[in-house]
């Protein structure tokens, strides 16, 4: 492709001018756009008191089982009547 022939395919492309855009699309764009920050906004909502209700549940747990003490021992009877 010559100067020439790529020169005259830019003028051609630059006269014939923008293309049409449907009127309707910018209200589409912003109808879409407006539901996926709804979406992202209610999912990180759920996220979060997922999170928070997992901690509380953790916490509940430990509190009842008190896994941080050491269970009594079992081996050996205990004395009574001695």
């Amino acid at each position: 492709m010559s100067r020439l022939d790529r020169d005259a395919a830019v003028r051609r492309i630059l006269e014939e001018g923008a293309p049409s855009v449907p009127p309707e699309l910018c209200a589409q764009a912003v109808r879409r756009g407006g539901r996926m920050l709804r979406r992202r906004v209610i999912a990180r909502r759920l996220m979060w008191l997922l999170l928070c209700a997992a901690a509380v549940a953790f916490v509940v747990w430990a509190v009842m089982t008190r896994p941080w003490v050491e269970p009594p021992s079992e081996t050996t009877p205990p004395l009574t009547g001695w």
